[in-house]
């Protein structure tokens, strides 16, 4: 089916499977590290880790949403029936939280360790610690957060999950990263896993970040070999609806909930 527009997003009809698999988490070896690994293998544009724990260490982090987020509350049926959710670059956020409220049982991936120590401290959850290979785990009840790299995780490592969440992750990677952010996140998950991602788009410079704009169109094409790809909702806000736009120089901007579900046979 062909794309037809909606505001500045482009929907595309959704195509092939919707079930996703069930399973428990499990643990075993795995690798640590930081972002400026796959940074590297794309070809420039890398993250290290140490910025990330920069902007922990200093509290530069406007990324971090207070509020459980909207798209989330919207279309938490997209993450299908109750089993575990994976929460890529998960930092602090509270919708760990209110999905583990809702029977979810949740994953999450972090290289901060301040991150990871402040989710459970605000969220007043007992946690063990306990280390896996070169990550660090730490296990609570709803909520189990690996400290480590994202590229380095391994399906092994991850167990099997029947959804992922990605509100920040995305967005966090540089242009020349994303396509290796998607092909990995192909190699985690089983096919028909689906994956709710909300991504924010501006006609501010590519390079600007983190958190990037990224655009619908580059999302169906880096996703699109591994995904099939279906815009949900986009939501439009101008610069008078919004004063925080204002403060950063733009006149609107866009944010896209998309449902990527892990096409068969398509080896990342």
């Amino acid at each position: 089916m062909g794309d037809r527009a909606r505001g500045g997003c482009r929907v595309r009809a959704p195509q092939g499977a919707t079930g996703a698999l069930s399973g428990r988490f499990r643990t075993t070896r795995g690798g640590g590290g930081g972002y400026g690994s796959a940074g590297d293998r794309a070809g420039g544009g890398r993250m290290k880790a140490e910025f990330w724990h920069t902007r922990w260490h200093e509290n530069r982090i406007g990324f971090h949403q207070t509020e459980i987020n909207r798209f989330l509350r919207r279309h938490i049926d997209t993450l299908g029936p109750k089993g575990p959710v994976f929460v890529p670059l998960c930092g602090k956020s509270r919708d760990m939280s209110w999905l583990a409220e809702r029977g979810r049982e949740v994953i999450g991936i972090e290289i901060s360790p301040l991150a990871v120590e402040a989710f459970y401290r605000e969220q007043k959850i007992p946690v063990d610690r306990v280390g896996r290979g070169e990550f660090l785990e730490y296990q609570a009840t709803g909520v189990t957060i690996l400290l480590g790299d994202y590229f380095r995780l391994t399906a092994e490592l991850l167990g099997p999950v029947t959804a992922v969440y990605d509100r920040a992750a995305l967005i966090a990677m540089p242009p020349a990263t994303r396509r290796a952010y998607a092909e990995h996140m192909a190699r985690l998950l089983a096919p028909g896993t689906p994956v709710l991602l909300v991504a924010p788009f501006s006609l501010k410079d590519p390079q600007s970040g983190p958190p990037f704009a990224v655009s619908s169109s580059e999302i169906q094409e880096i996703f699109a070999d591994h995904f099939t790809v279906e815009v949900l909702e986009c939501e439009r806000k101008t610069a008078e609806e919004d004063p925080q736009l204002v403060e950063q120089g733009l006149a609107w901007r866009e944010e896209g909930v998309y449902r990527l579900c892990r096409r068969a046979g398509r080896e990342a």
